[in-house]
């Protein structure tokens, strides 16, 4: 049976040193603040909400909430990205996407502060995961899979790491970050040509397509690392990752649970990145 990477152990015991930061920024008058910009009353939003909010509680971070309606107007919503922008007291901004409209959310992105990105949906957050440089942070999924694999201990160092996936939000950054680490790097999706070859090929699998079962027990080869991001709902409404777990389980050395791995570790990452953001307005 392979062993369970559990995301809450690895979380608690990032808590526990977030925190410690968190105090000492409040020791010298800074209180590390999250806004977290929402837009109506999407059940998920709110889900990872109260997480988030849960979360930042244990980690030291303030949270102020920033709610549109459904039926806002646009300005009212680049208000307050503005509003944040210029409050020197809030370090770090979390919008939900998607947004009602497509120009919308395209705007908030390029308005956004990088130095108050801390979910990675700007440019200059892009940039800085693909340059090293800048101000910006990694999407908190994309660093939740870095965090979990440096918790358990393993290293990056010459492993063969497939992922399946290319989004921005989660693929093309994980993918950057893994070879940041030393990884030797090959990126699929699910029009890869012979899927199941290219995942057995590799020491650790990422998978993030975004699709219920995609990765077969035959894509696993003996002794392999798997991580899995996908959040998906079966047909019995179940959640579900990319994985299908019980043949996994047979052939890998070590895999993530879905629910109560990576996800357990997206809203701690965002505390820490919070944290980040303040500890630089110090320097």
């Amino acid at each position: 049976m392979a062993e369970l990477l559990k995301g809450g152990p690895a979380a608690k015991a990032l808590t526990e040193k977030l925190s410690a930061r968190a105090m000492a920024l409040r020791e010298k008058g800074v209180v590390p603040t999250l806004a977290i910009v929402r837009v109506g009353e999407r059940p998920d939003d709110l889900a990872y909400e109260r997480g988030a909010v849960s979360r930042a509680a244990k980690a030291g971070v303030e949270v102020r909430k920033y709610i549109l309606e459904e039926n806002y107007v646009s300005e009212e919503l680049f208000d307050t990205i503005r509003q944040i922008n210029e409050d020197p007291s809030v370090h770090g901004c979390l919008v939900f996407r998607p947004l009602r409209k497509k120009e919308d959310e395209d705007r908030v992105c390029a308005m956004l502060d990088p130095a108050k990105d801390v979910d990675g949906i700007t440019r200059g957050s892009l940039a800085t995961v693909f340059t090293g440089r800048g101000e910006g942070f990694a999407p908190c999924t994309a660093q939740a899979v870095m965090e979990l694999l440096a918790f358990y201990g393993f290293d990056l160092t010459g492993k063969r790491v497939t992922v399946i996936g290319r989004s921005l939000v989660i693929g093309k950054p994980v993918s950057m970050m893994l070879q940041a680490g030393n990884a030797t790097v090959t990126m699929c999706h699910t029009r890869t040509l012979d899927l199941a070859a290219e995942c057995r090929r590799a020491d650790i699998l990422v998978a993030a397509a975004g699709k219920a079962g995609v990765v077969r027990g035959d894509f696993i080869s003996p002794g392999q690392v798997v991580v899995d991001v996908g959040i998906n709902v079966d047909e019995k409404g179940n959640l579900c990752g990319d994985v299908a777990f019980e043949e996994a389980c047979e052939k890998a050395s070590a895999i993530t649970p879905v629910p109560g791995g990576v996800g357990t570790m997206t809203s701690t990452v965002l505390c820490m990145h919070v944290i980040e953001a303040a500890e630089k307005t110090l320097r």
